[in-house]
């Protein structure tokens, strides 16, 4: 079979990588669900994922589905989506659950949620809501571009941010602990990093590495997934891979931390 995507998952112990499915369509940004299946995009649509192929969920009409998607604590299914205003988030069954617009859903904790949004300067910055009162707060500055965020399991929030020239790994420490909340870039490199996702585990950190040089984060690029530990340090290339966007930009791991989901795609 001719195959644009393959889903994978990589072993953490073993350091093996097998693939899960294979197909001629676009799909994007797997999501481990407990139960096995792997929550997927493709066509402005979500898609449950298993070896056995693909099988469409119904969303909304009038919604297009991007590559920001996942579950919520409760096992909700929760999205971004654009319907011609700008790309909101959604739970499905619950309708928008994001007043403003344009915000792109990125991890989830407790009754917290994490995303990426612009308001009026129209910068990308990293936002908490509570689910409970539907308060929003913004984290980050309009100085520079911050994206992907996603939580970790001691509630700290590690994202990419290009404050300090290019694309790098931060963390905004957990409130009340130590840091105080305060947001920290993890490590220095040439490499342009995104995406970082802690493991359920609390011991790793995995993120999509792109060449020195990199604008943005584009797809169909030979990139690398990088491990860490969540200091920082022991980081490690672990994957090469024909991919970038849609590869690894959302909560990825298995519900015990030994393994990740990733997208390898098929170069033209």
């Amino acid at each position: 079979m001719t195959w644009r995507s393959s889903l994978e998952v990589h072993d953490i112990a073993s350091g093996e990588t097998r693939v899960v499915l294979r197909t001629p369509r676009l799909i994007e940004a797997p999501n481990w669900h407990p139960e096995g299946w792997f929550l997927v995009n493709g066509e402005g649509r979500l898609w449950r994922a298993t070896a056995a192929g693909l099988t469409p969920i119904p969303t909304p009409e009038g919604l297009r589905c991007n590559n920001d998607h996942g579950f919520l604590p409760g096992g909700e299914i929760v999205f971004s989506a654009h319907d011609g205003h700008g790309a909101g988030i959604y739970v499905l069954g619950a309708g928008q659950i994001v007043p403003l617009r344009p915000s792109w859903w990125h991890g989830a904790q407790g009754n917290r949620i994490a995303y990426a949004c612009a308001r009026g300067d129209r910068v990308v910055r990293i936002a908490v809501m509570d689910l409970d009162t539907g308060q929003e707060r913004i984290l980050t500055p309009g100085t520079a571009h911050h994206d992907g965020p996603d939580f970790a399991p001691d509630g700290a929030i590690w994202f990419n941010s290009d404050a300090s020239g290019h694309a790098q790994i931060w963390r905004i420490g957990p409130e009340g602990g130590p840091e105080g909340g305060a947001a920290a870039q993890v490590f220095v490199d040439d490499r342009v990093n995104w995406f970082p996702h802690p493991s359920p585990d609390g011991r790793r950190v995995v993120y999509l590495s792109y060449p020195p040089g990199t604008e943005g984060h584009p797809r169909d690029l030979e990139v690398q997934l990088w491990l860490m530990t969540p200091d920082g340090r022991d980081r490690r290339p672990v994957i090469d891979l024909y991919g970038g966007q849609g590869s690894l930009n959302v909560p990825c791991w298995s519900p015990d931390g030994r393994a990740f989901a990733f997208m390898r795609y098929q170069a033209a």
